[in-house]
């Protein structure tokens, strides 16, 4: 735009687009063949946006080849082509992003290309052409005058490329993009993704969604519009109150504050302000929607916090349904009902749509995006619904009606098994059935070996429901209560009142058994958007930055809230308090210090106060192990976090896919930093356990009772297991190996405690 045009306000960037639609509309309606469209197409733009430059890349046999331009020299069409990530246009179509540049030549993917002669415009702006959710083409403006562009120009933009997508598509401009048909295959197929929900489950393809066509784009009244819409989210709205009155789990749960989180975005009226305001720049409300969705998914891809990217995976849940109720396109697998055992597939999936489903029949689901954090998550693991994640382009591999035999805990999806996979697959799940009730059968005994010496062995919790598993299973406490999971659910921070009522309601359900709270661990890769640290801001090392009790000493009002709500709802009873994180004893004694602190202030207040209060450290970060002499008389006890101790011993993130492998939690350097920590422990006759993954593998938690632990915290699922362990299990001859073990000069001790395991008749599982 030169310096004669003024920049565009929201209601000329309203106005433009509307007009611009309008003209593509008749141009594309016209008798004339496709080039000579699109050529029309950019003077259209460039005179409805005083715009110097217009081009349209669209991508053929795999490249972004120069269509149409405006402004460029007409010599470079058909000529230049550039690959997805190369130049500014390709980095824009692989990313599916937009750029906004008052200096493209300073933009680190500036590619130059002197055909163009592109070298006289200093500013560019370019919006990717989408078309089911896949980048197509890219729609760009430049200007001799090298300045930024306003928010509602690119606005502007945007909406003119989604339009533009349907009208080359129909025209037959752009490729098919690879995987956008589905592949019928026929084969058998075994796949792995992230594990999110534990179980196993049998039962056939079934797509929760089918995609919803929009055929308009281009509004011929938009009032007509703006009342469909309307209409719409008052439809909407009416169903997620009825859902969320309806969700039935048998108690009260974490995954209810999820749902109330999800209600909220429904009647968020930015959201809704938004699809009005394209509907104003003469989208149809189909458009208008899939135009705030489209947005939304950029929005996503850029986003590197996974909790804030999980709230954007509600809203895309929300306008999926909006859109299907404005199309009047209502079809999904939840309405038409199930017939037959099903495994839901699905490209991501929010929390009131899971709701929507048969429980009877709804055996798994597979999701082609997920995380551990997401508010699905947290409503299936209520459910006991198995979920697997991160199994990219698997809506692609399967056919509907497909039988899946699913197995979380091991990490193993087979598509349309043979015969002998199937009945393998049904044994399996029959044993592991029969298993369970032998475990049941044990639920009341005690976890004692049989040269009798008593084990704990509690469970690992994070949200209410999960304290049932303690009397389910017969553990014999929570060692471990998460209690960031009530952080990570809300939209907003809790406030102490309800924190109060959370960890009151945990003790309650606990009865006369332990709880051990870990004081919340927010930060590194579970930041909460409404929690920001700038110090936290890009992290590469995430897991070893500023979070857990180092964040929460410095921002201690919110460690001070948690300590009142813990100190009042263990009002009269025994108080179980652990800090995570901690790498030198000063930062125990200051946690201390907040905590009585705040006792002696609810003492001045006359509250009631709990009978005493243990307190406790994780032990993660292997520098703690040199100071164990000062920090253990800080203490009442210590758990070791093997998860985090393991990756930061090894220096490989367990989350890496080629390093995951790389270490053995037998290894012989764990084990013998293990005994250390035992014997320390010992001598200063505080009591030592483990709270991480390692304690719930029979072999491994075998290996650690041989170490002297004597407390085990796990997940609720290995409690049977690791009981049976213990109890076809002589405690002395196996300490005696691991210390034979500890110097023999092995890599690991795995395969000699398996083989000593087979010879004592230890029941490994």
């Amino acid at each position: 735009m030169n310096a004669s045009v003024p920049p565009l306000n929201a209601l000329t960037a309203a106005a433009s687009a509307r007009k611009i639609l309008q003209r593509l509309h008749d141009v594309m309606a016209a008798r004339t063949n496709a080039q000579a469209k699109l050529n029309k197409v950019v003077e259209i733009i460039g005179e409805e946006l005083s715009s110097e430059v217009c081009s349209i890349y669209l991508l053929r046999e795999g490249l972004l080849e120069l269509f149409a331009t405006r402004g460029l020299n007409q010599d470079a069409v058909h000529v230049t082509k550039l690959a997805l990530g190369e130049g500014l246009v390709g980095t824009i179509a692989q990313n599916v992003e937009t750029l906004n540049l008052d200096e493209a030549a300073a933009h680190p993917d500036y590619a130059y290309r002197p055909e163009t002669g592109e070298e006289l415009f200093h500013s560019f702006a370019g919006v990717p052409i989408v078309r089911r959710e896949k980048a197509v083409g890219v729609l760009a403006v430049q200007h001799v005058e090298p300045r930024p562009y306003q928010e509602v120009e690119i606005e502007a933009l945007q909406t003119v490329a989604m339009v533009l997508a349907e009208l080359i598509a129909n025209a037959g401009l752009i490729d098919i993009h690879p995987g956008e048909e589905r592949r019928f295959e026929t084969g058998t197929g075994v796949v792995q993704g992230l594990q999110l929900v534990m179980g196993m489950g049998r039962g056939h393809a079934v797509f929760h969604q089918p995609r919803v066509t929009i055929e308009h784009t281009v509004a011929e009244d938009t009032e007509v519009e703006r009342q469909r819409v309307i209409s719409a989210f008052s439809k909407m709205r009416e169903q997620i109150d009825r859902m969320t009155g309806q969700a039935e789990f048998g108690v009260d749960g974490d995954h209810k504050e999820v749902l109330e989180t999800y209600k909220m975005f429904a009647y968020d009226e930015g959201w809704a302000r938004r699809i009005n305001e394209a509907i104003d720049s003469g989208l149809t409300a189909e458009a208008a929607i899939e135009r705030v969705q489209q947005r939304t998914r950029m929005r996503m891809r850029q986003i590197d916090d996974p909790l804030l990217r999980d709230r954007m995976h509600d809203l895309e849940d929300l306008a999926n349904r909006l859109l299907r109720i404005v199309s009047g396109q209502l079809g999904t697998a939840a309405q038409s009902g199930l017939r037959q055992d099903t495994i839901l597939i699905a490209r991501n999936l929010g929390p009131a749509e899971l709701l929507e489903y048969d429980r009877r029949r709804l055996k798994g689901v597979i999701l082609e995006e997920g995380s551990l954090t997401a508010h699905v998550i947290i409503v299936a693991r209520a459910m006991g619904i198995p979920v697997m994640g991160r199994m990219r382009d698997v809506r692609h591999q399967l056919n509907d009606g497909d039988l899946i035999l699913m197995d979380v805990t091991d990490n193993r999806v087979v598509i349309r098994p043979s015969v002998s996979m199937d009945e393998a697959f049904s044994a399996k799940l029959a044993m592991t059935q029969k298993k369970r009730a032998g475990y049941a059968a044990m639920r009341d005994l005690p976890a004692v070996t049989r040269d009798g010496i008593r084990i704990e062995l509690m469970v690992n919790a994070g949200l209410r429901d999960d304290v049932a598993s303690v009397d389910v299973m017969g553990a014999d406490g929570i060692g471990l209560f998460r209690t960031e999971f009530q952080f990570l659910v809300s939209a907003t921070l809790p406030q102490r009142e309800r924190q109060q009522r959370l960890y009151r309601d945990v003790l309650d359900a606990a009865g006369n058994k332990p709880v051990i709270f870990r004081t919340v661990d927010i930060g590194g890769d579970k930041a909460l958007p409404y929690l920001r640290s700038e110090d936290s801001d890009g992290e590469e090392n995430p897991a070893m930055g500023w979070r857990a009790l180092r964040l929460a000493l410095e921002r201690d009002g919110l460690m001070k809230v948690q300590a009142r709500a813990l100190l009042d709802a263990a009002a009269g009873r025994t108080l179980y308090v652990m800090f995570p994180l901690i790498s030198e004893p000063w930062e125990m004694e200051e946690a201390r210090k907040l905590f009585d602190s705040q006792r002696e202030l609810l003492a001045v207040q006359k509250h009631k106060l709990p009978s005493a209060i243990k307190y406790g450290a994780m032990l993660e970060v292997p520098a703690l192990a040199e100071v164990l002499d000062q920090l253990l008389p800080m203490l009442d006890f210590l758990s070791i976090g093997t998860n985090d101790l393991t990756q930061f011993l090894f220096a490989a993130d367990r989350a890496h896919p080629k390093l995951a492998e790389r270490y053995d939690w037998l290894s012989i350097a764990i084990m013998r930093f293990l005994d250390r920590i035992v014997k320390a422990c010992v001598e200063h006759k505080v009591p030592v356990g483990v709270c991480g993954e390692m304690g719930g593998r029979t072999t491994e938690a075998m290996a650690l009772l041989g170490l002297g632990m004597r407390r085990l915290s796990i997940t609720p699922a290995s409690v049977g297991p690791v009981k049976a362990m213990i109890r076809s299990l002589e405690l002395a001859p196996l300490e005696i190996e691991m210390q034979r073990l500890l110097t023999s000069g092995v890599r690991t001790v795995r395969p000699a405690l398996m083989d000593w395991a087979a010879e004592k008749g230890v029941e490994l599982g």
